[in-house]
Formats: structure tokens, C-alpha cells, sequence
């Protein structure tokens, strides 16, 4: 693979000239310089990035809070989440692909979207700028990297070359809708993935990556930078930032609970129905018997 992308690299390099002296980066083979309605695109870009990364809610989530996520979940996370009226949140057709990951972290984005000649020519001509190199760079450790493919299963999103880059931030996983091209090699990485699909193929004809930490959607649920990302092997659920903390303290409580309905359900040896049911998980928030028998 690495020989590969090696080639490949050195094939595209061919088609570059030297840097445009206005926004300083390659131009393709067929250009003199940059018109000036590219360059100020370019640069209009460059500001985009740097404004996102001074107001991206990345700390919102405290650590404390996130650490008491990776003791719960995904099912009751959903739970607390579904319950705070934040629905769709539940990732579709998103699947584990390291299982026995517990994956909590913040998350960063990137959008894709179908190939076009003028975006393709212009998001490559950002070089390490470009947009997927941009949003895996805003990863700190512990972050989480979110990928839109339009919820096409089969689109690569990246391969072993490409997205070592979120091994060497410190990111915590991967989650994208697209697949995940060199899957056996990423996984050595040592990052969770969670996946639509893994494939062989590259990303044309289906899908091209154009922006970095905005709003997307990721197997259906919205997704903004700074929102929590929790999966395990039932795969992965999106918490809002702004409901992280109220939805761990509902999702805290709701365990213990059934943790004691399950006990007195084996202790009669009766029908789960009777303690299972909305009236006692009301009853047993007023009373809390759990403090009392521990």
C-alpha cells in the first residue's frame, strides 16, 4: 500500500507547477497563475479554518463528564438522549469494525460530497490544507473524527496512508457512514472505527471531502464539532453538547434502577412486566431504594 500511494503521489505531483506567488500553493499543469476569484477562494478558506478553530465548542463537555460515559452504555445512552427530545441521534448502518471498542469522545467533523472538477481542482490544490488533512489535524487526543459520506456505505473515505494522520494526533476512533479502504491495516492503528462498510476501492466516483468541522450528518443523526460521540459493538450515538451532562446524570440513574428491577425480578421469579413498566421507574426515581439497600 504504501508503494501504491508512493506511485500515485508521484503521478500527481506531475501535474503541479510551481507555487502561485498570490496564495503560495501548486498550480496544476494546464495554469499560469491562480485567476484572483481562486486565490481569494483559497483564502477565503484558510479564514474559515482559522475562525472554527477559535469558536469550536471543543471544551464544552467537561472531562469529568466524558469519564463518567465510558462506565455506561450506548443503549441507555440513546435512552437519555431520546428522552431530552434529541432525535435522530442514533447512527444508521454505522458498525464496529474494532469490537470490544468502548469509544467516547468530542467530536470533530468532516463533510463530503459527489466529485466535480472545479471542487476537486480546488480542494487539491490546498495540498496539505485540503480539507480531510485539515479536520483530522484539529483532533487533539481523545477526540473523535466524524466523516459524512452521504450515508454511501460503499464510498472510501480514506485508507492506511491517509488517515495515519488520526494515529498520530492521539484521536480516539473514527466514525463515518462511508467505508474504510485498507481496513486490516487502520485497525492496526489502535484508534475504534466504526464503519458503513470497507471496501478496496477509492472514493470517485462517489464521494470527495470538501469541509471541515461544520455541521453534518453521520448515518442520519446531525452531528456538531464539540458534541459527544459514545459507541460500542451496538454501535453509536451522538449526544449534543449542550445536553451531555444533564443526559449522563438521567442515564446514571436509569442504570441503577434497572439494575435493582432486574434483582427483584429474580428474587420472585416473576414476570419482568411487573416492575418493567414507566409507572415503577417513576415511582422507584421518587424513592431511589438502591441508596438505602447499598
Amino acid at each position: 500500500n504504501l508503494v501504491a500511494a508512493s506511485v500515485a503521489t508521484a503521478t500527481a505531483l506531475r501535474h503541479f507547477r510551481p507555487l502561485c506567488p498570490s496564495c503560495q500553493v501548486y498550480r496544476m499543469d494546464n495554469e499560469d497563475d491562480h485567476s484572483p476569484s481562486l486565490c481569494a477562494m483559497i483564502e477565503s478558506r484558510r479564514e474559515l479554518r482559522s475562525i472554527r478553530s477559535l469558536t469550536m465548542p471543543a471544551d464544552r463537555i467537561s472531562d469529568e463528564t466524558i469519564a463518567r460515559y465510558r462506565n455506561v452504555v450506548v443503549a441507555t445512552v440513546y435512552g437519555g438522549v431520546m428522552y431530552q427530545g434529541y432525535e435522530p441521534c442514533f447512527m444508521r448502518g454505522v458498525k464496529p469494525y474494532t469490537p470490544g471498542r468502548h469509544l467516547v469522545g468530542r467530536a470533530k467533523t468532516l463533510r463530503f460530497v459527489p466529485p466535480r472538477r472545479d471542487i476537486q481542482r480546488e480542494t487539491q490544490a490546498l495540498g496539505a490544507d485540503s480539507p480531510e488533512y485539515v479536520a483530522m489535524g484539529s483532533c487533539g487526543p481523545g477526540d473523535v473524527m466524524v466523516m459524512d459520506a452521504m450515508g454511501k456505505s460503499w464510498a472510501s473515505i480514506g485508507g492506511d496512508v491517509k488517515l495515519l494522520q488520526l494515529k498520530l494526533t492521539g484521536a480516539a476512533g473514527l466514525v463515518t457512514d462511508g467505508a474504510i479502504r485498507d481496513l486490516d491495516a487502520v485497525k492496526e492503528y489502535g484508534y475504534g472505527l466504526f464503519a458503513g462498510g470497507r471496501t478496496g476501492a477509492v472514493g470517485i466516483p462517489d464521494a470527495w471531502p470538501l469541509e471541515p468541522n461544520a455541521t453534518i450528518q453521520c448515518g442520519g443523526a446531525a452531528v456538531r464539532p464539540g458534541d459527544l460521540i459514545v459507541g460500542d459493538d451496538d454501535g453509536v450515538v451522538v449526544v449534543a453538547a449542550e445536553i451531555a451532562e444533564t443526559v449522563i446524570d438521567w442515564v446514571e440513574e436509569h442504570e441503577r434502577a434497572e439494575e435493582y428491577i432486574k434483582a427483584l425480578i429474580e428474587k420472585e421469579n416473576v414476570s419482568p412486566g411487573k416492575y418493567y413498566n414507566a409507572e415503577n421507574f417513576e415511582r422507584l426515581a421518587k424513592k431511589r431504594p438502591w441508596e438505602s439497600s447499598s
